[in-house]
């Protein structure tokens, strides 16, 4: 690389540690400024498709990954008002030759756990927490980042991996708040002797209802279980862990069926979260300053595959600066190219599988109606344009 100065990335989450663990392998070294006070994940469960395996391969971190990972039999679908199975989708011997790769569940700590651990390894990674960015500037020849104490670094270029609230998009776009969606999202986890005994499947397992979901699937060597459950709800607070209110949720669940109500019973504390995104965008960058994961384009939760966006993301980007030979700004460029179409196909069909789910009345009918019978090859079908690549 004819530029050697070390690529600032603002965010140590798992976008900003696959990013410099992406350059690492290209041999552009980074560092990585994270405002919390240690470098950590907040959240549980995470789906992973066979699309982020492939960037896992790439990445040197495979093995640290299926470590913790479940590789889960299916996905299932049910209406948590009836119970009836709506589809399900395997994920066997047909499904890994179809894509190449498994379909798993983990728990997001571990997953940023692996990358950080490849991270420390790395000779060419730096790594330092409590630094908040207060403001950026872009000379035309190096990016420099200050900190609200008045720390100073400087880079060749600049990546956002700073998620929903980015503070690198705010500098570049000033295009206002996220989204909100109108649903919120209540997280907890349960030991597996806990969770109800004839709800232990095998399998990412979704019970759609009016105006919300649960969502179920073991974790860490099927010691726990993961557990989601989203309503609609007017509420609004940046953040990702805020204490729940039990009572609300129970109030927008009442009337499903005793299944899924007991495991809606059995928790006492949930954490929650507001779902937001953004609108597509084929802009992402300018400059020598650019935005990954979140940060570019933020997703709701329906499609599972926010983290999965990023770390490909991450890849993709260390290629095309590699490929720019060090030109940061064409580089960023051909990324934004190569991405947004796929991002903003993810970031719109998410906020239709939200109205897939929350259906009611004659929309649920028909939705249960369209999706039952479906064989495996068509499921497989259907979500070929997104496992299959990039």
């Amino acid at each position: 690389m004819p530029d050697s100065r070390e690529i600032l990335i603002v965010g140590g989450g798992i976008g900003g540690l696959a990013a410099a663990l992406a350059l690492a392998q290209a041999g552009v070294p980074s560092r990585v400024l994270e405002q919390a006070s240690r470098f950590g994940e907040i959240g549980a469960g995470i789906q992973l498709g066979p699309n982020v395996f492939r960037m896992f391969d790439r990445l040197g971190i495979r093995a640290r990954i299926d470590e913790n990972a479940v590789f889960v039999e299916q996905l299932i679908m049910k209406d948590s008002l009836s119970a009836e199975t709506i589809t399900e989708v395997p994920l066997g011997v047909e499904f890994r030759g179809r894509f190449e790769n498994p379909y798993a569940v983990s728990h997001r700590a571990d997953v940023h756990e692996a990358l950080l651990e490849a991270c420390q390894e790395s000779q060419i990674v730096a790594l330092e927490h409590s630094q908040r960015i207060a403001a950026i500037e872009d000379t035309g020849d190096e990016v420099i980042a200050v900190t609200d104490t008045g720390k100073t670094y400087r880079g060749a270029a600049l990546i956002g991996a700073d998620g929903l609230w980015s503070r690198v998009r705010t500098h570049l776009f000033g295009d206002g708040k996220p989204r909100v969606s109108g649903h919120v999202a209540y997280r907890a986890v349960l030991p597996f002797d806990e969770f109800p005994e004839d709800l232990r499947w095998d399998a990412a397992t979704l019970w759609a209802g009016p105006r919300n979901h649960l969502v179920h699937y073991p974790l860490r060597r099927r010691e726990l279980f993961n557990i989601v459950a989203v309503f609609h709800d007017d509420a609004y607070v940046e953040g990702w862990n805020e204490p729940g209110d039990r009572a609300a949720l129970m109030r927008r669940f009442e009337g499903v069926s005793p299944l899924p109500m007991s495991i809606l019973e059995r928790v006492e504390s949930w954490r929650m979260w507001v779902l937001c995104d953004r609108d597509p965008t084929d802009v992402w960058s300018k400059g020598r300053i650019t935005l990954l994961g979140d940060a570019a384009h933020p997703m709701l939760q329906y499609f599972a595959q926010g983290a999965c966006m990023a770390v490909e993301d991450a890849v993709c980007l260390a290629d095309r600066l590699a490929a720019a030979g060090g030109d940061a700004e064409a580089a960023f460029k051909a990324y934004e190219r190569a991405r947004y179409l796929r991002t903003g196909r993810v970031q719109l069909m998410a906020r239709f599988l939200g109205d897939v789910y929350h259906a009611e009345g004659v929309a649920r009918e028909l939705r249960n109606q369209m999706l039952s019978g479906r064989t495996a090859q068509q499921s497989h079908d259907g979500l070929a344009w997104l496992y299959g690549g990039p």
